[in-house]
This record gives C-alpha cells, structure tokens and sequence, in this order.
C-alpha cells in the first residue's frame, strides 16, 4: 500500500498516476478546502495532519510499503516527519519534488525570511507586496511592523484569515487570490518590491518574477529550504509523472499490473549524454545519466561505457516491442557545429513525408530534440549506433514506409507506457470515472500527449482530469462516455488516425488497420480537389500536398466522415471533432470556435 502526502500540484499529478494502477493507496492532505479535493477512484482521501508518532502508526496499521512526498516544498516540518516515521517503520520515500528555473542574478536571494526582512530593509523597500503566502505573515512581522505599506496576497478561506488576524496583521492589508492576478495588484497597490519564494515552475513562480520585471518592481526570493535527509531511509528523487511511475515500479513492483519502459530516442539521449564523459578523460564515468524528457522533467537512466562509445540497453516494461534489449551506442566527437548523424543500425529515409528529407538519418524530431537539449549548444557531433539494427528492422514497418538499412530512433514522450489491451482499455474506463467524478463540463479525449497540448490551449478552464488519453481506442472511449453519461465530449484526433476513423475503423491500432489510399482519393473527390497522392506513405503528407485554401473544405469531408461512425456511440451527448495538424493547426466543421459547437 502506498500513502502519499499532497494538497499541491504536484499530489494532484501523483494521483493521476497512481490511478492508472487501478490499486488502492492512501492520499492524505492537512485540510479538506477546495483546491486540496482530488477526484480519486482508487485512493482512499484522509485528512488531518499527522505528528511522526501518528504517521508511524498508521504506516504500521495500514500496511504502508512506500510513501510518496508530494507536498509543499516549504512544508519543512512535514517533510521532517515524514522521514522520521519512514526512518522507524523501515519504509522507503519518494519525493515528488518540483521543476525550478535556474538562479537569475538579477533577483536578490534570501536564504530564509529572517535573511529576506534583512535585505529588504537594507535596500530601502518601504511598500511590499508579499506573494509568500500566509504562513510567512509571522515570519516578515519584524519588516511589516516597521513598515506599514505592505500587503499579504493569501487564499480567501477562514483558516488563513484566522492566521493572519492572530499574527495581527491588519485585515484591509490583505488581498485574496484570484488566477493570474499579480499585475493588476502591482498596478493597484505600486509597490518598491514584490517578495515571492522560490516555488518551481508549477508554483507560478516564472510568471511572478516576469510580471513583476515589466511593472519594474524589484524581486525578492527566499530560496526553498533544503530537503532533510533520514538515515537509512532509501529515498528516491522524482521530478515528474514518469520519473514518479519509474520509481513506484521499482520501489513496489506488484502496484503496478504492467510495467513501463524507455523508447530509443531516451536510449540515445542517454548514451549521448554519457558518451559526453568520454571527451573529460578525468571526469567520472557515472553508472546512470540524468536526462530531461520533453515535458520538462528528468529521470535517471543506466548505461555503460566501451572503447570511444557509451551504450544504453532500452528496457521496453511490458510493452511487447521487439526492440526490448536492443543495444543503442552513441559516439561524441568535437566538431564545427553541433550535428546528429546515424551510424551502423540506424535506417536511412528513402521517402518524403518524415520530419526530415529523404537521406537522412531515420531519427525523428522528437529525440533530436531532447539529444540537443541534453547536451546543449556545444558544436559536437553525435553519431547514434545499433548494434544489429539492419537485422531487426526486417521484422518492423519500417522497409514498408521507407525506411531501410536499420530501425527508427523515435519516441515523443521518451517513455513507453506498456501496452496490454485489456489493461489499456481499463485504464481509460478509470481516466474518464475520474473525469466523469471531477464535475467537469466536458471531456476531452485525444490520442495521446502531443495533440492533448494542442487542444488543452481550446479549453484553458477545464480540470486536468477533463483530458483523457485515447491512445488508439476511440470507439471503446466512446463507449464509455455514453455509459457514464458523459453529456459533452471533445475529440481531438490528427490526420493519421482521422483518415483512419474516417473509414469506420474505431480501433486506430497499426496492426489492425492501415491507412486506405483509395478512401482519401475518395474523400478528396468528395472536396473537389485534384491532387495526385500515389506515393504518399503517411496521410500527414497531405498536409503538404492539399492547397492551404481547400485544406478547410477537405477536414470537413474528413471530420464529417468521423462523425458518421462517432456520434452513434455517443446517442444522449454532444460531441465536437477537433482534427490537429501537425503544426497545431486546429480544424473544426465550421470555421467557428470550437467551444461554441
């Protein structure tokens, strides 16, 4: 059983994540105030806050085998509790912790708020606008007695204005949160100085310092305390959905009925970064690597070292993926500029259509990407290798769409979620209770990460649980919103599966249906466009081939289509069809905002 400890972003993500297990496990916050409430399926919600005496009893009472730490990074007394009471039960932890932006020298750092009263004084600050929340009220009370212009912007429940009124800080000083409010109160209020803390990306904190710095207001920031450390407790550091997922896998095997795994491209990635070792002939050769997937966060991957090479063994969980344990290698040499080639394993483009031009090397955009992201801009030239590539890519797709002489470098997200259908299918039934549970107007459901990004922008109000990811199953997704009386639902699809879909194939999956050249020639007759389209080998091509003023006429043949074979599994709702391109390109039926269908 797990026990995690959140009432932040970061629990809110923790649970999305556990409840893809379909297991129990506990979620605990201090209070029961909005804002604390998650929609749980699985989890049991306690509330209360808990002494390590009481955390230790009830590690002991309900089985706790893992404890997830998700709370406040300044939750210091929390923090040390925790740990004392995984220290007494033999439990080990995992600290979800947040993404913070590098030091910006231009901001004046405190070390602690007895530090910040100091500098703000020392630099003549007479009114401030404190963004620290309430529990620093009493902190900042040596700056604020001195200095009556100064204002607390905290949450408008009772149990914070009651901290404020026996902090005695005047009540017609404090000002409530609103989203997005900081420059219409630097506005209002004109203060020397805002004051905030060092809270991560996922706590505002970028935007505060941004609006603050265009208003030319200076900016203070306590700095987040350091995490305590327990002897003999096994804790691991996470930073994301993923890394959490990885670390719960390894941590509590049995939590999880299937298990994940890294794509090629975090497998290169990888090996380039620790290939980087090798030019620092006195620098460690470390076992693992850190690398920092495209959404930001960063997990830590094994590798190994060979002569002028560093490799990396993809682990694809129970994915049935015949590159589990393949050998990807990755050599890194000084250059003129920085430069990704493919070596021995690695298939070449014969065919237009890909992210890159026939010739080149068949490693897609994604870890290309996250290759140069993780070694900078440094002008090296990384050479990605697979040992028996050629081999293996005879028994894949890829002689089929083009690609020869070796295997794709590919991922999107960089880990590979592992694919059971019947698992898979379970796990979208529980996203949409969860969305179903969350009150949300409307669901919206894509097929994975990069077209949720797309619509999420659409419908910047809805919950986190209003996305659920379809993956290939839209008729089974369907289903389910008409079972649970789901009344108004999104679909957001791209053009690779729409085609697909169009033809009355709910189950998108490549093994099962494959993309009908004759139908788009068929879809494109009904549109009025002449185009030839004989070699296309990915329906993203047409795209490129359709001329942008028909592109609107063709997605509506292509969305009506869709909607021929969607709407009769979705008898009592409404349902709206989003077709993405792949520049983010929204299409609806009309040209209208697609809210208002």
């Amino acid at each position: 059983m797990i026990l995690v400890f959140g009432g932040t972003t970061e629990g809110r993500r923790v649970v999305e994540v556990l409840e893809e297990a379909g297991t129990r496990y506990y979620y605990s916050t201090k209070g029961g105030e909005k804002g604390q409430q998650v929609g749980v399926v699985n989890g049991i919600h306690i509330t209360g806050g808990m002494d390590v005496a009481q955390m230790t009893a009830f590690c002991r009472d309900h089985g706790i085998r893992l404890v997830v730490d998700a709370a406040h990074p300044f939750a210091e007394a929390l923090h040390r509790n925790l740990l004392l009471a995984a220290q007494q039960t033999g439990t080990p932890v995992i600290r979800y912790d947040r993404i913070y932006p590098k030091h910006d020298s231009n901001l004046t750092w405190c070390k602690d708020f007895n530090d910040a009263a100091r500098q703000l004084a020392a630099q003549g600050v007479d009114r401030l606008l404190a963004l620290t929340g309430v529990n620093s009220i009493g902190r900042l009370k040596p700056f604020w007695e001195k200095h009556p212009e100064c204002w607390f912007r905290i949450l408008n429940r009772q149990t914070s204005l009651r901290v404020a009124q026996a902090n005695g800080f005047p009540e017609e000083q404090l000002v409530y949160y609103e989203t997005d409010d900081t420059a219409q109160l630097i506005g209002q209020l004109r203060p020397d100085a805002v004051i905030t803390k060092e809270s991560g990306l996922s706590g505002g904190f970028t935007e505060k310092v941004e609006t603050a710095r265009q208003a030319g207001v200076k900016v203070f920031v306590v700095e987040r305390p350091p995490y305590p450390t327990g002897e003999s407790v096994e804790t691991v550091f996470v930073n994301g959905p993923y890394g959490l997922r990885r670390a719960v896998e390894r941590l509590l095997p049995q939590f999880y009925p299937l298990h994940s795994g890294l794509t090629t491209g975090t497998c290169a990635t990888a090996a380039a970064v620790a290939a980087c070792q090798l030019l620092r002939p006195e620098a460690a050769a470390p076992a693992e690597v850190p690398v920092v997937l495209p959404n930001g966060e960063t997990i830590h991957v094994p590798v190994v070292y060979g002569d002028g090479y560093a490799s990396c063994f993809k682990e694809a969980g129970d994915d049935p993926d015949i590159t589990d344990g393949i050998e990807v290698r990755a050599s890194v040499r000084q250059s003129d500029q920085f430069e990704i080639a493919g070596g021995e394993g690695v298939g070449t483009i014969t065919l237009p259509g890909f992210d890159y031009p026939p010739g080149s090397p068949a490693i897609n955009k994604g870890p290309r990407e996250m290759i140069r992201r993780n070694l900078g801009s440094r002008p090296l030239k990384v050479t990605i290798f697979i040992p028996n590539g050629a081999e293996i890519a005879k028994k894949t797709f890829n002689p089929r769409l083009g690609i020869e002489g070796g295997l794709s470098v590919i991922g999107v997200s960089g880990i590979v979620k592992p694919f059971s259908e019947a698992a898979f299918i379970d796990s979208i039934r529980k996203c949409m209770t969860i969305a179903k549970a969350s009150g949300t107007e409307r669901v919206v459901i894509n097929s994975g990460g990069k077209s949720e990004r797309f619509v999420k922008a659409l419908y910047p109000d809805l919950p986190q649980q209003a996305f659920v990811e379809y993956g290939n199953y839209v008729g089974e997704t369907l289903k389910m919103a008409s079972e649970l009386h789901i009344g108004r639902v999104t679909l957001g699809v791209m053009l690779g599966k729409a085609v697909k879909l169009a033809a009355g194939h709910l189950d998108t999956h490549s093994r099962k249906t494959t993309m009908d050249l004759d139908f788009i020639r068929q879809m494109l007759a009904e549109a009025g466009i002449a185009i030839d389209i004989g070699d296309i080998t990915l329906a993203r091509e047409l795209w490129e081939r359709i001329p942008a003023g028909q592109l609107q006429t063709f997605c509506n043949v292509v969305i009506g289509h869709c909607r021929n074979h969607c709407v009769p599994l979705l008898p009592e709702g409404e349902l709206t069809i989003l077709l993405i391109g792949d520049d983010g390109t929204i299409y609806s039926l009309s040209q209208e905002h697609p809210q208002g269908q």
